[in-house]
């Protein structure tokens, strides 16, 4: 048998406070879709986070953009007094 086609046990707990009527919602979804709530709520979870980051990596642009997009990255500005402040200022975090 295949690792990926073994049946695995999940390891850890996500805990999450709700109201009855949202877990009652979540739950009448969760049977519509064949689910119990543990599986449904993290696939929920998992593609709403996958969603979150894709939005941070992928953008769709037309071929008039993506020229001008290209452009920019081969022949970037000469950076300004501001843009150097701002690269060697630290971030807040660190």
């Amino acid at each position: 048998m295949k690792l990926h086609q073994r049946k695995r046990t999940r390891d850890i707990n996500i805990t999450i406070r709700s109201y009855l009527q949202e877990r009652d919602f979540i739950d009448h979804a969760a049977k519509v879709a064949g689910k119990n709530r543990s599986d449904f709520m993290l696939e929920a979870a998992k593609q709403k986070a996958e969603d979150t980051l894709l939005d941070q990596r992928l953008f769709l642009l037309d071929e008039k953009k993506m020229k001008a997009f290209k452009d920019v990255l081969d022949n970037p500005p000469t950076p300004s007094k501001a843009f150097k402040k701002l690269m060697s200022t630290p971030a807040p975090w660190e």
